[in-house]
């Protein structure tokens, strides 16, 4: 009788491919991890490439886009060869981004690192509840002007969109984990997809129709409402926006542990990294450069409010955005709610409102009931409330989407890869390469400072000219 795979020996297994020192099954390939990083990089964050690049103009914004692409690609092959410790081929395996920073730098840094990993985390929820909204309102306003014409008033509300939203959450909040919602994370990344492609294509569409090419080569012209101080700073928040659009390193260790050996882990992630992030970037230029030519120094904040017909397009492209963004939504936040619960149930051990579980018969399926906590229910409810109500607050796509790529630019892709590679590497102070990843890091610290002044500066001046709770398309 043939013997089964779950029979064979760790030895077996390691024999025919399979490196198993930590006891688990790993078939991941370089395609497969490519997969995986091309759907972990491509987000919400294309649909203000346009307009980032309408910023800086057409010098300035391609060349920004392949910076940030090969900053982004040099520093995940740092991070790669960290996923072992202290020898990136033969040492112990480190499953999360935490846990490498842990093994290179100490607790002090795993600390630092938690503040910038959740904060970006909670803040990209944000975003996507801003996003989600503003594609609800861009369906409404789309059909309007479909069958009222262009000259019709079509201004809508986004407080209903954002509350219908937060509604939605609320119910997939309940969900105990993340193994819980593969389905739905899957939906997700193929509907971001969709809609990264939709645009493209209206990009395309659009620039045929007009027959020329617009934008300048230094971008948005100075006057009118354009002044140059406004310039400046929607060009560094452009930045953020960028930086925002190539996040990677967070979820780069969770895919290489999904690798096999042999051959080594680092070395298929980087040709993993090499390939994803190699189409991701074919793709980036190409939105944001054809979407420059075709709007010109008028780019959108958001692309796709910037398209009216095909009517039917332009909406499969916004529910597109906000299926995405319902799956995203929980993706990001199970990992803080994961953290919160477990420091809380460990504080309280005995505690009935943390550990008792209560039963609830769902009324359409006898064989299945709802299970749940006093604390998963209130405090995972109060924090997605919160959530909403910060995005009421902060209605700000380009804004807060550059603000988030200040906070995850200069620590997560940049300057703890540098920091754990030189740890890993033994680089002494004052040796060339510690001088080039130096400047590296400080160059990088300079774009994230940059870009978070241009996000906040705009924040700033959008609050003192909106009505609080009030979010308009």
């Amino acid at each position: 009788m043939t013997e089964s795979w779950s029979e064979r020996s760790v030895e077996e297994k390691e024999s025919m491919g399979f490196a198993e020192d930590d006891g688990h099954t790993r078939t991941g390939t370089v395609w497969t991890a490519t997969a995986h990083a091309i759907t972990a990089i491509i987000g919400s964050g294309v649909l203000a490439l346009p307009w980032s690049v309408a910023q800086m103009g057409w010098i300035l914004g391609p060349f920004i886009l392949l910076a940030c692409a090969i900053v982004t690609y040099y520093t995940a092959n740092l991070l790669s060869d960290c996923y072992r410790t202290p020898d990136p081929i033969h040492g112990k395996r480190n499953h999360t981004y935490m846990d490498v920073v842990r093994s290179c730098l100490g607790p002090r840094n795993v600390f630092l690192c938690a503040i910038a990993q959740y904060a970006l985390l909670w803040g990209t929820m944000v975003g996507y509840v801003i996003t989600a909204a503003t594609s609800m309102m861009a369906i409404d306003r789309s059909n309007c002007f479909h069958y009222k014409g262009r000259n019709a008033h079509c201004n809508t509300s986004g407080n209903i969109y954002l509350i219908l939203f937060g509604i939605v959450e609320l119910v997939l909040s309940q969900f105990p984990n993340l193994e819980k919602i593969t389905v739905i994370s899957l939906i997700a990344a193929a509907m971001s997809f969709a809609y990264s492609f939709i645009s493209l294509f209206l990009c395309i569409f659009k620039l045929a129709s007009n027959h020329t090419f617009q934008g300048t080569i230094l971008g948005a012209k100075i006057g009118g409402t354009m002044s140059l101080s406004t310039k400046v700073w929607y060009a560094f928040q452009a930045l953020g926006n960028i930086a925002f659009a190539y996040t990677y390193s967070m979820l780069l260790i969770e895919i290489q542990d999904t690798i096999k050996a042999p051959p080594p882990e680092n070395k298929t992630m980087k040709r993993a990294s090499l390939h994803g992030i190699g189409v991701t970037t074919i793709f980036y230029v190409s939105v944001g450069c054809i979407g420059y030519a075709a709007f010109g120094n008028k780019a959108p904040g958001n692309i796709l409010t910037g398209f009216y017909e095909p009517f039917w397009l332009v909406d499969i492209a916004n529910v597109a955005v906000i299926v995405h963004l319902i799956g995203a939504f929980q993706v990001y936040g199970q990992p803080i709610y994961a953290k919160y619960e477990n420091y809380l149930s460990k504080k309280w051990p005995e505690s009935v409102f943390f550990h008792k579980v209560y039963m609830l018969p769902l009324p359409f399926c006898k064989t299945r009931a709802f299970h749940f906590t006093l604390c998963k229910l209130i405090l995972r409810s109060a924090f997605v409330v919160v959530t909403i109500l910060t995005a009421m607050m902060l209605p700000f796509f380009n804004a807060v989407v550059g603000l988030l790529g200040a906070i995850a630019f200069w620590p997560l892709t940049v300057h703890f890869p540098v920091s754990m590679y030189m740890a890993q590497a033994k680089i002494r102070r004052g040796q060339w390469q510690w001088v080039m990843l130096s400047c590296l890091s400080a160059i990088a610290l300079l774009v994230s400072v940059l870009a978070a002044a241009g996000s906040i500066v705009d924040i700033i001046h959008r609050l003192k000219h909106v009505t609080m709770f009030k979010t308009k398309l």
